[in-house]
């Protein structure tokens, strides 16, 4: 039996850069750390790479954990210009709930963070999407009633 969702994976080419995002500007925390060097086959067969290298720090807010990556081994394929729209197929966003997020959402903008559109109200949620430094998107959810989940 599935008992929650534990974490979220991110792969990114500057691990610094979006650590400091989800930490400095979202709260998250560092709770764990390691790296390997190709060294490593139990890793390999799992994630089903050849002779993987790279650092990986996991991050906790509440509940969730976003885990991050920075590859040095297997060589990433070129960057491909422009950021991943939402319809298409794979992870689409992170969803974070907020007590206000039209604070959140000026606090954010202030810090220099791209987000669709101001919050938009829906009746049960105000909500918007926003950008993080790779291009990944996260909403900011303020649930006004209605609904939880």
């Amino acid at each position: 039996m599935i008992r929650a969702v534990h974490h979220v994976a991110l792969s990114t080419a500057d691990l610094p850069r979006l650590q400091a995002f989800y930490c400095d500007l979202l709260g998250f925390r560092e709770i764990a750390r390691a790296s390997w060097n190709g060294d490593q086959a139990k890793i390999d067969r799992v994630m089903d790479l050849p002779e993987t290298a790279a650092t990986t720090v996991m991050l906790e807010l509440g509940p969730l954990c976003v885990e991050l990556f920075q590859f040095a081994a297997p060589t990433q394929p070129p960057k491909v210009d422009g950021e991943r729209p939402v319809h298409k197929h794979g992870i689409t966003h992170l969803c974070f709930d907020v007590d206000d997020v039209d604070a959140e959402y000026h606090r954010l903008s202030a810090a220099g963070v791209r987000f669709h559109t101001p919050p938009q109200d829906f009746g049960v949620a105000k909500a918007t999407y926003g950008r993080d430094p790779d291009g990944n998107v996260f909403e900011l959810q303020q649930l006004t009633g209605g609904f939880h989940a």
